[in-house]
């Protein structure tokens, strides 16, 4: 666990955000072929450069670059590593009464890590930056990937190139080695790991469904967690390394609900993470009694919704980081949303002004709780 850092910060913030529409209109452009990768790429850089500028002024000091370059804030991630394919499935990820875009990363040879397109991203990221904030990258879980590989519509290519469980376990966790070795060596001091696998554990349905077909999801929590530890171990002592967990992000949606009771063990034993982005801002989350299991990492109350674009009230937010203080010293606590404002490129229902009034109302509420 990095103990020399200062992020996450009091005021955070996940790292996705409303594609703007320049960009929504080019990347349809170069979909239909009216304009080049390169054309793209010149959109996206401006766009960057103009979200990062945003991001200053409104006091965030860990800057991403918004996920622009990516349709999803985990597929293509995974297809960037050797050995995973784009693929299309019969069905899409099904939210709260939304289905997602029919995508899917399948194996196609053996994973392992040679270059990835988000290496280069991220140093431009890191240009722009400067020296006033910290370039933060953002990428999906080892459990994640995992996860993905899994799904019925992949069994079959899995069983081709993985008849054996702990190989893939290995090569997956090698790869992300070899990925954050990369990004490290390319200045990222910043690394926020995605997983919704442990909001799905949460998942009160989830649960009896497995428990149905004789499966205790407290065994495939031990999994992830091995293989998150795995993909994280002996890594430099001044890369923080934080993850955050969530239910479901889809143009305002939600996947699962459910206290953390049954992963808080696990998690929270995943010490090379410095520090956990927690999603409790709505009776889904349960309540904040988990947290006595964190065992000395930060973390960060994803307490203000970015699913809709009213604010909350101030006091309500206040009082409720005094209750997590309970379990949590407030001095080891922080403030962001509850996920980011576009997991996809489709986004959630709110508009850019909404999601800029939420983190400037985060600012305020951390200057009040914590002086800074």
């Amino acid at each position: 666990m990095c103990t020399n850092h200062n992020s996450p910060f009091k005021n955070d913030v996940v790292g996705s955000f409303l594609r703007p529409e320049i960009l929504k209109q080019a990347r349809q452009q170069f979909l239909a072929g009216s304009i080049t990768a390169e054309q793209l790429r010149a959109v996206e850089d401006q766009e960057i450069i103009n979200l990062v500028a945003k991001q200053k002024e409104v006091g965030l000091q860990a800057v991403t670059d918004g996920e622009f370059r990516r349709s999803w804030w985990h597929l293509d991630f995974m297809w960037g590593l050797d050995g995973v394919e784009k693929a299309g499935v019969p069905q899409g990820y099904v939210f709260h009464g939304v289905e997602s875009r029919p995508e899917t990363a399948r194996v196609s040879g053996k994973i392992g890590f040679s270059a990835h397109p988000f290496i280069n991203d991220f140093k431009f990221l890191q240009e722009i930056a400067g020296e006033s904030a910290i370039a933060r990258q953002t990428i999906p879980a080892p459990a994640q990937l995992l996860l993905e590989l899994q799904r019925f519509e992949n069994q079959e290519a899995l069983q081709q190139h993985y008849p054996n469980f702990d190989e893939l376990l290995h090569d997956i966790a090698n790869a992300y080695q070899g990925f954050i070795k990369a990004i490290y060596a390319a200045g990222c001091r910043s690394l926020q790991i995605d997983d919704c696998t442990w909001g799905m554990l949460c998942d009160e349905s989830f649960i009896k469904a497995r428990e149905a077909e004789g499966v205790f999801v407290g065994d495939i929590g031990k999994v992830y967690a091995e293989l998150n530890k795995y993909a994280v171990a002996n890594l430099p002592e001044d890369l923080v390394i934080t993850s955050h967990v969530c239910r479901g992000n889809y143009k305002s949606t939600w996947a699962g609900a459910g206290s953390y009771d049954p992963v808080a063990n696990t998690l929270f034993s995943i010490t090379d993470y410095d520090a956990f982005y927690l999603e409790f801002d709505t009776d889904r989350s349960g309540s904040f009694e988990p947290l006595k299991h964190v065992q000395g990492q930060k973390i960060v109350l994803g307490l203000v919704s970015s699913k809709i674009g009213e604010l909350e009230e101030k006091e309500a937010i206040i009082a409720r980081i005094h209750e997590a203080a309970q379990y949590v010293p407030l001095d080891q606590l922080c403030l962001s949303p509850q996920c980011g404002f576009a997991s996809t490129e489709e986004g959630n229902i709110l508009t850019e002004e909404q999601q800029w009034n939420k983190l400037k109302f985060i600012k305020e509420i951390s200057e009040e709780v914590w002086g800074k």
